[in-house]
């Protein structure tokens, strides 16, 4: 059993680790590895954050700046400035919340400019994949706004990605890492209770590395935050899956990226970060029902009087 923790998310909470929550991806950028101009404008970005809403995301996790493989990041001429990733996804925060005024909405940025201004938009979540490293102020600016908040861990920046040394034990590495970094983070005024933590697969790791992340995932239950989890159609799902040394085009990855999402949920995950929302809400569904023996035993019972 995962255990259940209350997120934090400023007007209201969220209740992690009673059933798994699907957070899905909005990428307004040109550039995305995986779907990069797809939903590049703000009508077609609004229409297809509603569609993943209608297909039961229980979050829509809206992203204005590529942090891929040799993207230039920080504040030394990154490759999207603060006032375009602003531009592109205000916009988009608006329109959803016009529609579904309801819809938790997170933002993905390490900008804290970016962050704020979200925030003061609508958005309940900033989900910074850099772990505070990539904005020094982004700590500061968080525990000044009152909202959830997802440290991604991070192993140096992706225009450095392909030269880092391998280590011994990736998992301690990281685990070692996120504890310092959620430490932090409380020293400096974000209460415990909005943090959630994410291992960052893919983020500095290569390719080999991420396998015992998967396989080992539960270890980083000893950190003792609530964990989210994003695979969706990496490249190590691409490699695992390499037919006579191809391997499919990323939007063909679907399901291995199930896969890997299966297993993260058998590991405890509370959350999952995914393109592929349906498919991954009716699997997680199912991972659920048959993980809580109780629920399981009464369905099951429910089942036989209905008959």
């Amino acid at each position: 059993m995962r255990p259940v923790f209350t997120w934090n998310l400023g007007s209201r909470s969220l209740e992690l680790g009673k059933r798994t929550l699907v957070m899905g991806i909005v990428n307004v950028t040109p550039d995305s590895f995986s779907d990069g101009g797809q939903h590049f404008t703000p009508e077609v970005a609004v229409a297809h954050a509603l569609k993943l809403l209608e297909d039961r995301a229980d979050i829509v996790d809206i992203g204005g700046e590529s942090t891929r493989p040799g993207a230039r990041v920080g504040s030394d001429s990154p490759s999207v400035s603060e006032q375009e990733e602003v531009r592109r996804i205000l916009p988009v925060i608006a329109g959803v919340k016009r529609e579904r005024p309801e819809a938790i909405i997170s933002v993905d940025t390490y900008k804290s400019g970016v962050a704020r201004a979200a925030v003061e938009a609508g958005a309940e979540i900033v989900n910074d994949v850099s772990g505070f490293q990539w904005d020094r102020q982004m700590t500061k600016t968080l525990a000044d706004l009152s909202c959830g908040v997802v440290l991604m861990h991070a192993r140096g920046r992706p225009d450095e990605w392909h030269s880092l040394p391998a280590v011994a034990d990736l998992v301690v590495l990281v685990k070692s890492e996120l504890r310092e970094r959620a430490d932090a983070a409380m020293i400096a005024g974000i209460k415990r209770d909005r943090l959630v933590v994410d291992p960052g697969f893919g983020f500095g790791k290569r390719l080999e590395e991420n396998y015992p992340l998967l396989r080992r995932f539960d270890e980083f239950h000893e950190l003792r935050f609530p964990l989210l989890a994003g695979v969706s159609r990496k490249s190590f799902i691409g490699r695992a899956l390499a037919q006579n040394g191809n391997e499919p085009a990323v939007t063909d990855r679907v399901f291995g990226t199930l896969g890997a999402e299966v297993t993260l949920i058998l590991k405890g995950a509370h959350l999952i970060r995914t393109h592929n929302v349906q498919a991954c809400v009716e699997a997680a569904k199912l991972v659920d029902l048959v993980s809580d023996e109780e629920r399981f035993a009464l369905d099951l019972s429910q089942s036989a009087s209905e008959r």
